[in-house]
């Protein structure tokens, strides 16, 4: 028996828990949970797998080939920490997904297929990856999308209009204080109390994300109104990472339902306010994080950042485009990534520059805080195949010795058409479709990801485009039914 399950067996006992949440995500990157009794895992065998129907879960298996089996990682487990309940005390543990019998990791698992894959590769060449995501989310007190009404605050022409248009989503409309204080649309960044009504929200999440080992470095309001909100937390390892994004939305929406709200992370979901984004911090280092070397940090450089650094970026460049298909993996996705709202959309690298698609952050003068920053991810992403996909892309920049070309350093958003044709700045997908169109023809990413999880996310992905291309919008209506 191994150390970890040694530990996690102690853990289940001396808290008392009654119940285990088994965790892993779908292809599209929805956390799946069952219950197990701790009792299985103490005294019986579950931690040698547990079977279910993998044909049930979206891009894993058809019914002919629907036998799976979730083998435990017991090195992930974690007491639930806002359940004190005796009957219901719960912990939640990650594992991978592994075919019939439980002989071999299956294809269609992200997390142990993709994800583990990239850092073995990482490995062999002596290597480990470690990011730090910035996971904007939204607080709504409810939400009705069968009561949709125009804004008053973000309709075109400032007025009640008509009874068509996008859900009255927002809960305050927009966020105010008993007292009337206001945070207007696009004015929320740091706001203080009372104008901030979400402060002792975060630091109850921030209070339960440690104890899920999940420190958080900083919080605050973020730009939009209506209870955006921003909690970074400390930078770790690829499946490390992942498994804490996970931890982080299941702790918010479950912290936000104890105070009677719901935390969206839908990108956009506010009408000509800010969207929620998800801009991952990242940097390859020759052994452990933090103890070896951060191969991205040159000190004699201008900017701080090695050669390496920039044929990562070369990488990220040179991929971005089938990039957003994974980073950016909804038709909601598309309109965050529009002029105007500090989102990116102009393929291009920069020092401080929050124009460009891949920043190199300037904050501090020393090596292991050298990193780059890509911007095009929102938290309607599967981490682990989005964050896979990013090493892949670096990795390949690195190898194929990718040049980024000089770094643009104005505002890309002000930039005339001929400053950009000068300048050879691409511009990302505008649409889902786009952007699977261009992740069909890049083998870099496709091979990352393995044939069945790109052919699953193709055709899942694919239907989630027609289904919207099919649907008649509020808008159309009130556009188009006097022609």
């Amino acid at each position: 028996m191994s150390e970890a399950i040694e530990q996690a067996k102690k853990i289940l006992k001396e808290n008392g828990v009654r119940q285990v949440l088994c965790a892993f995500s779908d292809v599209r990157g929805i956390l799946q949970t069952f219950s197990i009794p701790a009792r299985e895992f103490t005294e019986g065998g579950a931690f040698e797998g547990i079977g279910f129907d993998g044909s049930s879960v979206r891009g894993f298996k058809t019914i002919e080939q629907s036998d799976m089996v979730w083998m435990p990682d017991a090195s992930t487990l974690k007491i639930v920490p806002w359940i004190d309940d005796p009957v219901q005390k719960t912990a939640i543990m990650f594992g991978d997904v592994y075919e019939a019998w439980g002989e071999n990791v299956a294809d269609c698992d992200p997390r142990g297929y993709v994800a583990k894959r990239i850092m073995e590769e990482l490995s062999d060449k002596g290597l480990s990856a470690i990011f730090g995501p910035e996971i904007e989310f939204f607080l709504f007190e409810s939400v009705d999308p069968t009561n949709l009404t125009w804004d008053f605050w973000v309709s075109p022409n400032g007025g009640a209009g008509d009874s068509w248009g996008p859900p009255r989503v927002m809960p305050r409309s927009p966020e105010t204080t008993p007292g009337g204080f206001i945070i207007r649309p696009k004015e929320g960044y740091f706001r203080a109390p009372p104008e901030d009504t979400t402060v002792e929200y975060r630091n109850e999440l921030v209070y339960y994300l440690e104890q899920l080992d999940v420190e958080v470095e900083y919080h605050h309001h973020e730009v939009a109104t209506a209870g955006q909100v921003e909690l970074d937390f400390k930078p770790k390892q690829l499946i490390d990472v992942s498994d804490a994004f996970f931890l982080y939305k299941f702790a918010a929406k479950n912290i936000a339902s104890m105070y009677g709200l719901m935390a969206i992370f839908m990108p956009k979901p506010l009408y000509l306010d800010n969207a929620s984004g998800m801009h991952t911090h990242q940097s390859l280092w020759e052994g452990e994080p933090f103890k070896g070397t951060n191969i991205f940090a040159d000190p004699d450089d201008e900017y701080m950042l090695s050669q390496k650094a920039r044929y990562y970026i070369g990488g990220l460049l040179e991929h971005a485009k089938a990039l957003t298909a994974l980073c950016a993996p909804t038709v909601n996705s598309y309109k965050r990534l529009v002029p105007g709202f500090e989102a990116p959309i102009y393929i291009c690298w920069s020092p401080r520059n929050r124009s460009a698609l891949v920043r190199v952050p300037m904050y501090h003068k020393k090596p292991s805080a050298i990193r780059v920053e890509y911007r095009g991810a929102d938290p309607s992403a599967n981490p682990y195949l989005a964050f896979s996909a990013m090493v892949a892309a670096g990795l390949d920049g690195i190898k194929k010795k990718i040049d980024p070309g000089d770094p643009v350093m104005e505002d890309v958003y002000e930039l005339t058409e001929a400053k950009k044709r000068e300048y050879r700045i691409g511009e990302l997908p505008t649409t889902l479709r786009d952007a699977l169109d261009h992740l069909a023809s890049d083998e870099v990413i496709q091979k990352a990801l393995g044939s069945h999880i790109f052919d699953a996310f193709m055709g899942l992905k694919i239907d989630e485009w027609n289904q919207y291309c099919l649907y008649i919008t509020p808008w159309e209506i009130m556009k188009y039914l006097d022609i």
